[in-house]
């Protein structure tokens, strides 16, 4: 996996340790979307080596469209072993079992795979419309469950700019977001389900955001109501017309999925060793 042998996921399974109750009373208290924030997840010099060495643009893949703006990677051979170090990190036993432990999910698994997962950069103007992730695994055999998202600390002595925030959108688009900040070293827990609706803010001025994600599956799903979906998104409040795109893009993937295709077509956002 990678050269990088420092204990990243002692370090990961330690933080979790300390801060168990708080976080657990959090992802208790946030229902609809259920979610918990721990910063300070890793030595203060481990995180910025991972802030250092995070893949300029040129280096990932630039996915630009009306639904979102962003660069991503899940090939991690291809960077620095530091930071698939860091992202596997959370596929350790001791790691997945602390966060089962505080999201109460004792049949979380994580994806070696990263399907849909991997690191993410985002500059000014990029940004992440309101969206639900699709409800399974790339075989449609376990149902997506849980998004983590550490966030890496910028370049030293850059402030952190505008914008670039998750939201989360508990009465659905057309209500207000709840927004989390993307600061550095900061490791973010989401539930997903069919309701779990959330984006990212356009990112304004001040250094690129940085994200090493992973997301854990399970047999089960979250919700009892939940039915299969594809990834889905919503226009803004403040953009109709792109919401009236946006639900026909997704009932029209909708149906390719349900049909012919399913099963002949791969998503290309996945880890190949």
């Amino acid at each position: 996996m990678s050269v990088d042998d420092r204990p990243w996921s002692q370090c990961i399974a330690r933080r979790l340790a300390e801060v168990a109750g708080p976080a657990r009373a959090q992802w208790q208290a946030s229902a609809p979307i259920r979610h918990c924030v721990i910063d300070a997840l890793f030595e203060p010099e481990w995180a910025s080596e991972l802030g250092a060495c995070f893949p300029p643009a040129a280096r990932m893949h630039l996915r630009r469209d009306f639904r979102e703006r962003k660069y991503v990677s899940a090939q991690m051979d291809r960077h620095d072993p530091r930071l698939e170090a860091a992202l596997f990190a959370f596929h350790a036993p001791a790691v997945v079992q602390a966060v089962r432990d505080i999201v109460g999910r004792p049949d979380l698994e994580p994806d070696p795979e990263l399907y849909a997962g991997g690191l993410s950069r985002m500059e000014r103007g990029h940004f992440l419309n309101p969206h639900i992730d699709n409800s399974h695994d790339g075989g449609r055999r376990r149902w997506r469950s849980l998004n983590l998202l550490y966030y890496v600390p910028a370049g030293s002595g850059q402030a952190p700019g505008t914008g670039g925030e998750l939201e989360l959108w508990p009465q659905g688009v057309r209500g207000e977001p709840r927004r989390l900040q993307a600061i550095g070293n900061r490791l973010i827990l989401m539930e997903t389900h069919q309701h779990a609706w959330h984006s990212v803010r356009e990112v304004g001025d001040g250094p690129a955001r940085g994200c090493i994600s992973n997301y854990y599956f399970a047999p089960a799903p979250t919700r009892a109501d939940q039915g299969f979906h594809v990834t889905s998104f919503r226009g803004r409040p403040e953009q109709p017309l792109r919401d009236l795109a946006s639900r026909a893009d997704s009932a029209l993937r909708m149906l390719v999925r349900r049909g012919f295709w399913l099963g002949l077509v791969r998503s290309p956002h996945r880890y190949r060793r």
